[in-house]
């Protein structure tokens, strides 16, 4: 019987010979399992809200998180936002100095990033649940296979898509997109331990926004 997974349709359709896999059904129940007994981030029912909020065919820019965040009211399923009124973590703080000197936009108030995802940015962690406290909790466990499967699909059925990949985990997990289809923009991390080695400077979403206007795509209001 095919698995029941509340995800936005599009995504569904795509996606459901990865949810009838057994390595999802493992997973699935791994996470169940973890809500019942643990405090887990996001709340469970933010937990594919990175696919609600884009649907399949409205995605024009993929941003490639790792983990959620693991502290109280800050993961609501978009990788490195937070919800509005939260202090902006080490890395969201340098992503938006990085808009600030690549275009000129003033730093926002809020961290919450819903109005790029609005605008068809898919804020993708490659782990979609993580455990209070314990960052890299829900690492190897299947979701990693699952996100795997996202950027395949993507990558193979769309084209011209922006893929901002920051840090060598997130380059490992975007080696096989065909860069005669896609843009693939490749940079350090924006954390603070490795955002002055080539993530300030990098000019990604100038770049991001030249390569959609160039292929006649409406540009992302960063």
């Amino acid at each position: 019987m095919p698995m029941d997974v509340r995800i936005e349709k599009s995504w569904k359709d795509r996606l459901q010979n990865e949810f009838d896999k057994p390595y999802f059904e493992q997973l699935t129940d791994f996470v169940r399992r973890e809500y019942r007994t643990s405090t887990v981030y996001p709340p469970g029912n933010q937990m594919f809200r990175a696919f609600d909020i884009c649907p399949f065919d409205k995605v024009k820019v993929v941003i490639l998180g790792q983990d959620p965040y693991h502290e109280p009211r800050q993961a609501h399923g978009l990788c490195f936002s937070v919800n509005d009124g939260i202090p902006f973590p080490p890395s969201l703080l340098n992503i938006f100095k990085e808009i600030e000197s690549d275009l000129g936009i003033p730093m926002p108030k809020s961290g919450d990033l819903t109005r790029w995802a609005d605008q068809g940015v898919l804020l993708l962690n490659a782990t979609l649940t993580v455990r209070a406290h314990q960052a890299g909790s829900h690492q190897n466990k299947g979701w990693e296979q699952f996100t795997d499967a996202v950027i395949h699909r993507l990558a193979e059925e769309r084209e011209h898509l922006v893929f901002i990949l920051w840090g060598s985990y997130a380059q490992r997990k975007g080696d096989f997109i065909d860069r005669s289809k896609h843009l693939v923009l490749k940079s350090p991390h924006p954390s603070p331990l490795s955002a002055h080695r080539g993530f300030f400077g990098n000019g990604h979403f100038s770049k991001a926004n030249a390569y959609l206007k160039e292929h006649g795509i409406e540009p992302i209001q960063w």
